[in-house]
């Protein structure tokens, strides 16, 4: 029902289907099922983290990492304490329902509703189609704050145990954010080069090469759960590391089975977790305090809204793209609770917290509340706010090489300004890579492969497969790169030859791609599609023809400046008639046009007075029409006598102009009467112009 699902987002819908088979099954007789946590943490949250870590949009989660860490760690930390803290001032006054719940307790619980999930982010945001700024900012967010929840649950879970906590133990609390985080992300990394490295020797198995991504990804998260690491951080860092050295070793068939494999996989986990809390809430042990439940409510909005508007004041004054207030206002609306909080407030022990139903009551009201709610109205709230929308877009050869361009003039310019930035860290990583980490982890030629075909072989892959998949087989070029089928009918590498910094035929094939993407800016082409424009075979016979075009109008400028041309002007019709009728051949009048008089000039020795010619000339006034002011400045139109043929006697041979009529005609060219108006006509136009 699409009208219902544009309105409702799937993930509320899921939670309503969990709902009523909940109801149903307890209507039965039976027992609903409960989400347990061990099987949400080690079955049901790794697929869609590792979807999530596996295809993360990697530049624009790294030019906004500090951003994403600052909202991530300060952010979580400002919420559990803030929430905590006055969540123990309302059990102080709440009465006796609540006394008995301490500070720990209440601080424990602030650490599990303050993070915000990913699930729940990316079951609404990708929904809504965000830009890709604030998509990145909320998504790294959730993903990068569990090692802040891990932390802060283990810390205040250990410390209910305690007597009496020391300042050592606070100390060791903080080191131990420090552990948990950058342990993951170091499981992550070794285990992402492990499965980089065995992608190398896989080029005669094919078959099993999804398998390592997903077995490797899976020991990693599991590593680092084994030593209370953060898995999701490791999860994350497995898929990022791994990801550029594994594409360019698999086949295409394998990327393909990884890619559709891991989206199915975090689908169906995704379905079964909103379906689940429903079941879950229907299920469970419930103690409702109006007091408590209310007010948790009520300071997990008010927490969120503060953090981000604190925070964003400060990143503002370091960000070159702000942060504006209908930026802010998505963020904090967008922090949505899910099931993690849930599953960590079902992990809590009955012996030492008493309250743990009255908890997880809270949890599933917030829950509830921030997926429906905030859920359903943050589209029409987008809309009415005229949020940027995210663009789908595909890169072209042009925005690749302009970006590579922009990157490299943003490190020298660091380089002389002398200031260590981003770009310049970015810079030595990419040559590391380049030198080093690429032979290693990448088989064959690929790894000495420039940037800019390695980019070009993906986009030409990318349209080869649109292609097949739409039914136009026919349509696939015939530039499909050897790579590329390589990929697809994988066939006996030859052996590794040694290669210069860049081979010739490297060389030759930049050229190519260079030639057939950047040259396109003067086509006019009815239909245009950047990923399909194919090559004019007249394209340069015609380029050739606009050219000599071009030089003759060039070369007839110059003879006219040279003959010192004026323009023509408008003549009289009883003018035209003499002149056709003096010599027909010369000219070619269009309608109702009226023609010039001119005079042939023979080019060899102009100031000569042999050398003009007046042909069917009349005087001006003497056709009964005077001249105008203009024709008196500008004189007469001149034109290039035509050659003699060779043997005649440009003297003595008898021309037009010893006629006695020529003659009356120059006489009457001395007087040159009345001035009346000009008239109105179109010039007279001669053959050959």
């Amino acid at each position: 029902i699409p009208s219902v699902s544009n309105i409702v987002p799937e993930s509320c819908l899921l939670i309503v289907v969990g709902l009523l088979v909940g109801g149903l099954i307890k209507g039965v007789g039976e027992k609903p099922p409960i989400l347990k946590s061990d099987i949400f943490f080690l079955f049901l949250l790794p697929p869609i983290i590792l979807d999530a870590g596996y295809f993360l949009p990697l530049r624009p989660f790294t030019e906004n990492l500090g951003t994403i860490l600052i909202f991530a760690v300060v952010g979580t930390l400002w919420n559990a304490f803030f929430l905590g803290g006055l969540m123990y001032a309302v059990c102080q006054l709440g009465g006796p329902g609540l006394n008995h719940i301490g500070l720990l307790a209440n601080l424990l619980f602030g650490s599990i509703i303050s993070a915000v999930d990913p699930v729940a982010v990316l079951a609404v945001f990708e929904e809504i189609h965000i830009n890709e700024l604030l998509h990145i900012l909320v998504f790294g967010e959730s993903l990068l704050n569990d090692a802040v929840t891990v932390v802060l649950y283990h810390l205040f879970e250990e410390f209910a145990n305690f007597e009496q906590v020391t300042i050592l133990d606070i100390i060791l609390g903080f080191l131990s954010f420090f552990v948990v985080s950058l342990g993951g992300v170091l499981v992550g990394v070794i285990y992402g080069v492990i499965a980089a490295f065995t992608s190398r020797f896989t080029s005669h198995i094919r078959v099993i090469e999804p398998l390592f991504v997903f077995l490797y990804s899976y020991m990693a998260y599991l590593s680092a759960e084994l030593f209370h690491l953060s898995g999701i951080m490791a999860l994350i860092a497995a898929g990022v590391v791994m990801r550029p050295y594994v594409e360019a070793n698999i086949s295409h068939k394998s990327h393909t089975t990884i890619k559709y494999f891991l989206k199915m996989w975090s689908s169906v986990s995704e379905t079964l977790i909103f379906i689940f809390l429903g079941v879950s809430t229907v299920a469970g042990h419930h103690y409702w305090n109006w007091t408590f439940v209310i007010s948790t409510l009520f300071f997990c909005l008010i927490a969120r809204v503060l953090g981000v508007l604190v925070l964003t004041w400060f990143i503002n004054k370091f960000r070159i793209v702000k942060l504006t207030p209908k930026d802010q206002f998505i963020i904090a609306y967008g922090g949505l609770r899910g099931a993690i909080a849930f599953s960590l407030g079902y992990l809590l022990d009955y012996e030492h917290f008493s309250m743990r139903d009255m908890f997880l009551t809270a949890i599933i009201t917030v829950i509830f509340f921030t997926v429906f709610v905030q859920g359903m109205t943050i589209r029409p709230l987008v809309d009415l706010l005229a949020v940027k929308k995210k663009q789908e877009t595909k890169r072209s050869i042009n925005e690749e090489i302009h970006t590579q361009f922009l990157d490299h003039l943003l490190t020298g310019i660091e380089d002389i300004c002398g200031h260590y930035g981003h770009h310049h860290w970015k810079d030595k990583l990419n040559r590391f890579n380049k030198k080093y980490v690429k032979k290693c982890l990448i088989a064959g030629e690929r790894s000495k492969e420039p940037q800019l075909i390695a980019f070009y072989h993906k986009m030409e892959m990318k349209q080869a497969i649109e292609l097949v998949e739409s039914g136009g087989i026919g349509k696939i070029p015939s530039a499909v790169s050897t790579v590329s089928i390589q990929n697809i009918n994988p066939q006996t590498l030859p052996l590794e030859r040694v290669l210069p910094a860049l081979s010739k035929d490297k060389e030759e094939e930049i050229r190519k791609i260079l030639r057939t993407n950047l040259q396109k800016t003067r086509q006019r082409l009815r239909s245009y599609n950047r990923h399909t424009l194919v090559a004019d075979p007249y394209e340069e016979a015609w380029n050739q023809m606009l050219l000599r075009r071009q030089k003759a109008r060039q070369l007839e400028q110059k003879m006219n400046n040279y003959l010192t041309v004026p323009a023509h002007r408008v003549d009289s019709p009883t003018m035209s008639r003499a002149r056709i009728g003096s010599d027909p051949l010369a000219y070619e009048p269009k309608e109702d046009s009226e023609n010039l008089p001119i005079i042939t000039i023979d080019p060899a020795s102009p100031q000569s007075p042999e050398s003009v010619d007046l042909m069917s000339e009349e005087p001006k006034g003497c056709s009964g029409l005077p001249p105008s002011p203009e024709e008196d400045e500008e004189g007469l139109v001149m034109r290039v006598k035509e050659p003699s043929s060779p043997g005649t006697d440009d003297v003595f041979t008898p021309g037009t102009s010893d006629s006695p009529s020529n003659q009356r005609m120059l006489r009457c060219l001395s007087d040159p009467g009345p001035r009346p108006e000009p008239e109105e006509g179109e010039p007279f136009i001669p053959k050959g112009q």
